[in-house]
């Protein structure tokens, strides 16, 4: 058969599928939740979609995902769901959660999350890939807790409006560093992206310069924030994670990728560091499954005013669920 002779090929071949849907909103006694907008028609999506009973769930920052907690919360209360555990990926979010009376726990290393949903700042269109924490202005908000939740959930969904979502990105990109010689650290980034960023440390208060003025962030963790502010576009987010992984002093940054192991081109996918999974005369059908686990783990749900599209990494030919 050719997909034993080359097992490889139809894999390179898949790309993100795309299907567009519209619903209609309703309305709800909280205040958030009498808007019918189209964000408020992504968290009621996303909600009524993905979350089943028994889930434990994590649940992102943001405006949209204030209002996927507080429909959440509707949702518990009327008893169209039950035995739902939220896990917040900030104090934001806890707040929201124990207002709309989501039973909440503390996320772990080990705490298996079956659902996560969240904002994003950016998108990459074609790999999915996020950008997270731009707006972070608070040292209790943690970048690395949010992307630890959103990284152990078995499925996950940002919710982003269509201007969000692009094939040619711009702005900054958070980088936490270690405190002491986190000058160190920025000019050695600095030198990474010469000519195509600045690096400024990011301030508590007041106006930010590129040492982060009189008073800088410091997360809870105790590290500084670096905005990578690019002047030129961004064409591989997971070529500048790669990147900031390799420089001294850099803890974590706002990139979020639900491909660990896959490189998403511009003509497709490219398996890079499937060998480390593979020995011996593996069965190609032990691929393909290990293939579609990675393809059910992210979707976007993009709004706009005509209604939401849903993008995920599903292949082409696979059955949707929407």
């Amino acid at each position: 058969m050719a997909l034993v002779s080359h097992p490889w090929s139809s894999l390179i071949a898949l790309k993100p599928n795309h299907t567009t849907i519209t619903r209609a909103s309703t309305g709800n006694n909280n205040s958030n939740l009498h808007d019918g907008s189209a964000l408020l028609r992504a968290a009621k999506h996303t909600v009524d979609t993905y979350i089943k009973n028994g889930m434990v769930v994590g649940l992102g920052s943001g405006h949209v995902s204030d209002m996927a907690i507080q429909y959440l919360g509707r949702q518990l209360r009327s008893g169209a769901l039950h035995d739902i555990i939220g896990v917040p990926m900030s104090v934001g979010s806890a707040s929201e959660a124990a207002t709309a009376g989501i039973p909440l726990d503390q996320y772990q290393h080990t705490s298996q999350i079956d659902f996560a949903f969240d904002d994003a700042d950016i998108i990459e269109e074609g790999t999915l890939i996020a950008v997270i924490g731009r707006r972070q202005s608070r040292g209790d908000e943690s970048i690395i807790q949010e992307k630890s939740i959103l990284n152990a959930a078995d499925k996950l969904v940002f919710m982003i409006s269509k201007n969000q979502y692009q094939d040619v990105l711009d702005g900054s990109i958070p980088v936490l560093v270690q405190s002491l010689n986190w000058m160190e650290t920025a000019e050695e980034i600095d030198d990474l992206f010469l000519g195509d960023a600045e690096v400024w440390r990011r301030p508590s208060i007041g106006h930010a310069d590129p040492l982060g003025g009189d008073f800088p962030l410091v997360t809870k963790e105790g590290y500084h924030v670096l905005d990578v502010i690019f002047t030129s576009p961004i064409t591989s987010l997971a070529e500048v994670a790669e990147s900031l992984n390799k420089v001294d002093g850099v803890v974590d940054h706002g990139v979020v990728s639900k491909f660990p192991s896959v490189r998403h081109g511009k003509g497709g996918l490219k398996l890079t560091t499937l060998s480390k999974f593979l020995s011996g005369n593996l069965n190609v059908v032990l691929i393909l499954l290990w293939w579609r686990s990675l393809c059910f783990r992210c979707t976007v749900v993009i709004t706009s005013e005509s209604g939401l599209s849903i993008v995920d990494n599903l292949p082409a030919n696979a059955v949707e669920g929407v």
